[in-house]
C-alpha cells in the first residue's frame, strides 16, 4: 500500500501566499491549512483519537505567528503522540492544568493560606481573641520568614528557621505557633496547593529536630506571695481603671483577659458571685468566682461609662487591652528600681544574663497558688477550681457544684 503523501504545499504556494477558497488544504500526515469565510488562514491537525476513536481536529495556530517549518513540527508532535495511543488534544489540556495548577501553587503564600484558613475557621472559635491570637503569632514570628513563600516549598527546615529562636525561651507561644502552622499547611494540601507530608507535624519530625521544652519555661514570673501585700499597698497609690483592673485580678486570682473583657451583666453582688460565660473561659466551660469582701467594695468604688458594657473600660469604652496592664507593672516594678529596691520581680526565674524576671499580672494566679498550698489545708480540688483548672474525676466534678462552692468562698476572703 503507498504511503500517503507529506509535505505537500511549499512556502510559494498560492493557498499560502494568496487568496484561496475557504476550505481545507492538505500538506499531509493530517495537516491542514484552513481557509475560513471571513480569509483567515490557520493550521490544524486533523486525527482519529486512540482514546475516544473518533475524528478531532486541533488548532496550531495562524500562518502569521506559525509558519509552514513551524507547522510541520508541531503535526510532527502531535502525529508521535498518536502513534503512542495518545490524544493531541486531552495532553494539551493536561499540560494546560499542571501548567494552571503550578501557577496557583506559586501564587498560594504561607501568608495567604493563613488568612484563608483563619477566615474558614473562625466561625468555630470561641471569640475574637482566638482570632486575634493567631494573627499576631503568625504576623510576628512565621510571616517574615516563610509568608512569601509559596506553602508547596515550605520544608522542616523553613520551619525549624521559625520556631527554634523561640522554642525554649518562649515555650508556649511556640509549641501553639508550631499548631497554626501545621493547621495552614494542611489547609493547603487540603486545597491542592501543596501535598506530602506536612513539614510542620509533631511526632517522628520536630519532636526529633527541636527537643523536648523545660517544663518551668511555660510558667509566667510571679511576686512569691510574701510580697502581695506589698505590692497591693504600691498599686493603690495609683489612681485610674488599669489599677483597679489588677487589683480585682490579684483579688479573683482569675486571668487578666477573664477581668479586662468583664461586662456588668456577670455580676450579682447580692450574692457575691461573678459567673463568667462559657465563651470566655479558657476551658470553654461557665465558671463562677465568689467574690471576697475587698472584691465587692472595689465593684462598687468603680465608675461607669454611659455606652460601655466594661466594668474595666478603656478611655474610649471598649476593653482595656492587656498592655495596658502589663506596661502599669513595668512601670511601678522601674520605680521601684530607681528608688534603689529590689523592684518586683520574680527570683526563681532567670533571664539570658541571669537576673530575676520581671513579674507578669497572669503570675499572680501562680502567687495565690502557691499561697494556697504553702499556707492553708484547703484541699487541691478546692484550690484548682479557684483558679478554673478542669477537674477531670466525675465524683469530683458533681462535689464541686456544691461543697466546692462554699469552700472556695472561705478560700478567696482568706486570699
Amino acid at each position: 500500500m503507498p504511503r500517503s503523501k507529506i509535505n505537500i504545499l511549499n512556502a510559494k504556494s498560492k493557498e499560502l501566499t494568496g487568496a484561496a477558497e475557504p476550505g481545507y488544504y492538505s500538506d499531509g500526515g493530517g495537516l491542514f491549512l484552513q481557509v475560513s469565510n471571513q480569509g483567515t488562514k490557520s493550521w490544524v491537525f486533523r486525527f482519529k483519537s486512540p482514546v475516544t476513536l473518533k475524528a478531532r481536529e486541533m488548532g496550531l495556530g495562524s500562518i502569521n505567528t506559525v509558519s509552514l517549518a513551524m507547522a510541520r513540527t508541531k503535526a510532527l508532535d502531535a502525529r508521535i503522540q498518536v502513534s503512542n495511543g495518545l490524544d493531541p488534544l486531552i495532553e494539551k489540556q493536561n499540560a494546560e492544568h499542571q501548567r494552571l495548577l503550578v501557577t496557583a501553587r506559586k501564587a498560594a503564600t504561607f501568608a495567604i493560606c493563613a488568612r484563608e484558613c483563619i477566615q474558614t475557621h473562625e466561625a468555630s472559635w470561641k471569640n475574637a481573641k482566638h482570632r486575634a491570637q493567631w494573627e499576631s503569632t503568625l504576623e510576628t514570628y512565621a510571616f517574615p520568614i516563610i509568608g512569601n513563600k509559596p506553602v508547596d516549598e515550605i520544608d522542616e527546615q523553613m520551619v525549624l528557621r521559625v520556631l527554634a529562636p523561640i522554642w525554649h525561651t518562649k515555650a508556649e507561644t511556640a509549641s501553639r505557633l508550631r499548631g497554626r502552622i501545621e493547621k495552614v499547611l494542611d489547609y493547603a494540601t487540603a486545597k491542592k496547593h501543596r501535598s506530602g507530608e506536612n513539614p510542620a507535624r509533631w511526632k517522628g519530625n520536630l519532636k526529633e529536630l527541636l527537643g523536648k521544652q523545660s517544663r518551668d519555661t511555660n510558667n509566667q514570673p510571679a511576686l512569691p506571695y510574701s510580697r502581695v501585700a506589698e505590692f497591693l499597698h504600691d498599686l493603690r497609690t495609683h489612681e485610674g481603671i488599669t489599677a483597679k483592673a489588677i487589683e480585682f485580678v490579684i483579688l479573683t486570682a482569675c486571668r487578666s483577659g477573664e477581668v479586662r473583657l468583664a461586662t456588668w451583666d456577670e455580676f450579682n453582688l447580692a450574692e457575691k458571685k461573678w459567673t463568667i460565660p462559657a465563651n470566655r473561659m479558657k476551658a470553654g466551660k461557665e465558671h463562677t468566682v465568689p467574690l471576697s469582701e475587698q472584691a465587692i467594695q472595689l465593684l462598687q468604688t468603680m465608675p461607669r461609662m454611659e455606652g460601655s458594657e466594661f466594668v474595666f473600660f478603656a478611655p474610649r469604652g471598649g476593653a482595656l487591652s492587656d498592655m495596658a496592664l502589663t506596661a502599669m507593672v513595668r512601670r511601678m516594678h522601674a520605680t521601684q528600681v530607681e528608688a534603689g529596691q529590689t523592684g518586683y520581680v520574680d527570683p526563681a526565674q532567670k533571664d539570658s544574663e541571669n537576673n530575676p524576671r520581671t513579674i507578669t499580672v497572669h503570675g499572680f494566679r501562680s502567687s495565690f497558688r502557691d499561697w494556697a498550698g504553702d499556707t492553708t489545708s484547703y484541699p487541691r480540688e478546692v484550690i484548682e477550681k479557684s483558679l478554673a483548672h478542669g477537674i477531670k474525676d466525675k465524683t469530683e466534678e458533681a462535689y464541686a457544684r456544691g461543697e466546692l462552692l462554699r469552700k472556695r468562698i472561705k478560700l478567696m476572703q482568706a486570699w
